[in-house]
């Protein structure tokens, strides 16, 4: 049902935040996502001030039957930001922040990115772990998980989640903790948005810099198989406080890169030490010894910057199709795929990217959080990405040949946050049989209708399911 215009004056005049349709002034900036191979015509666009205009526009789209789309930064590489004739409940301009230095924590409100939370919270000299591009929203990231520089040490970002408050389907405003709701929670934590739109997240601080050992080096691209057969081994003695990833990219025209090298694909390794330990500054003086790089370096740096290192990678607009697989083990099987497509990525803004985990972000249980998967130390990342949406179907074509070459020596799942629209079986196989059973149950609870279902949807379970929701 499309609502008239009495019905769309009654919805802006209860709001304190802003409400816009089409041929509205902002409405063609306010529809659009990161992604740029996503093009989408919501009926109307709201932008809340607080949880109360949150819970307005939820009874809004419930009662008027209408899709609807969440939004935080806006960058789900799937474009679960928009959507078609619906509503887009834009939480941007929500971006208050209260950090507590005494207490180790931070209140913040999902319209905040990373770059604007770690500005608050580098004030005091803390952290929590935050998205590898500064321009992230922390909510999607959050809720999805959330991998980056400080998982080793300190966990996922989901991991770090004291305590949220939600707004549900059914127009409640719920304190979801260890404490209250703790089923509830255990399903933010990993679960995505499928359970209500969460408008304050309560974070665990880390005293992390405000300078930090970090950086990246580059090879050549000739060097990919000598250096990945040793990233292999590296990983497996590095302490906690190192998180490293690896990335094949074509170099950028930037400063750092001799000019011989810009245009050409290369290799990466990128790094953060987040703690003042001996061990750490010894793995990184093994990864230098490995062979003198071809330009980039690895020393003090601020937390804030290694935290924006990736920014001009990922441009507001691109185009962009990513698949993603979680490995085992970097076998020579799996290092003789990437390098070969590596050379054959389509573009200078495709990459391949392997995240090493482990460390704390495997010592949190399946009772802990829905994050699946845990035990695989890689995360692989294949980015499709192109300036020009002329080359979408190429970089496309790509990303889902290598993944296809991969299939062997990874599992059938894919790290959350990084999951295109590709279905429910993906979607399961993210969390594991047993993971999925109680998400769906916990779907049921609180959003038996599947109002939010816009994003990597968890279908609420059918009534005569015996699976558990209950508590941590």
């Amino acid at each position: 049902m499309i609502p008239g215009d009495a019905t769309f004056n009654d919805l802006r005049s209860s709001l304190r935040g802003e409400l816009i349709r089409a041929g509205d002034p902002g409405y063609e900036s306010g529809r659009q996502v990161w992604n740029g191979m996503i093009d989408r015509h919501p009926l109307l666009i709201a932008r809340p001030a607080g949880a109360a205009d949150v819970i307005t526009c939820v009874q809004f789209a419930r009662s008027n039957g209408l899709l609807l789309a969440v939004r935080g930064g806006g960058h789900n590489v799937a474009g679960f930001g928009t959507c078609d004739d619906g509503m887009v409940i834009d939480l941007s301009p929500m971006k208050d922040a209260r950090v507590d230095p005494q207490g180790l924590s931070v209140r913040a409100q999902p319209g905040l990115t990373w770059r604007d939370l770690d500005a608050e919270t580098q004030a005091f000299g803390l952290a929590t772990t935050g998205g590898l591009v500064s321009s992230t929203g922390i909510g999607g990231f959050t809720l999805g998980g959330g991998i980056g520089w400080l998982m080793r040490k300190h966990g996922l970002a989901c991991d770090n989640l004291l305590s949220a408050d939600v707004v549900t389907a059914d127009g409640r405003l719920l304190r979801a903790s260890p404490r209250e709701n703790d089923d509830l929670f255990w399903g933010l934590r990993g679960g995505g948005g499928n359970f209500g739109i969460v408008t304050s997240f309560e974070y665990r601080l880390h005293p992390v810099g405000p300078a930090v050992l970090g950086g990246a080096i580059f090879h050549p691209l000739e060097r990919a198989r000598e250096l990945l057969a040793f990233y292999r081994e590296w990983t497996r003695g590095l302490p906690d406080e190192v998180t490293s990833m690896v990335a094949v990219l074509t170099a950028p025209p930037a400063p750092f890169i001799p000019p011989e090298h810009r245009g050409t694909k290369m290799i990466s390794v990128a790094l953060c030490c987040s703690g003042p330990g001996e061990e750490g500054r010894e793995a990184v003086r093994a990864l230098n010894a490995f062979a003198p790089p071809a330009s980039g370096a690895i020393g003090l740096m601020p937390y804030t910057s290694l935290q924006s290192m990736f920014d001009a990678s990922a441009p507001f607009g691109i185009n962009a199709y990513w698949k993603t697989a979680y490995l085992s083990d970097l076998t020579q099987g799996a290092i003789d795929s990437l390098v070969r497509f590596a050379g054959s990525m389509p573009s200078p803004l495709s990459a391949i990217h392997i995240h090493h985990a482990e460390g704390a972000v495997q010592r949190v249980g399946e009772e802990e959080s829905a994050v699946g998967h845990r035990d695989s130390p890689y995360i692989l990342n294949l980015l499709g990405m192109c300036a020009d949406r002329g080359q979408s179907e190429e970089v496309t074509a790509w990303a889902r040949a290598c993944h296809r070459e991969m299939e062997p020596v990874s599992n059938s799942a894919g790290y959350l946050n990084f999951l295109g629209d590709d279905g429910q079986e993906r979607i399961a196989a993210a969390y594991g049989p047993a993971g999925f059973r109680r998400l769906r149950d916990l779907k049921r609870k609180y959003d038996p209708t599947n109002l939010f279902r816009v994003n990597q949807n968890i279908k609420p379970a059918a009534r005569s399911s015996r699976a558990r929701v209950s508590g941590t």
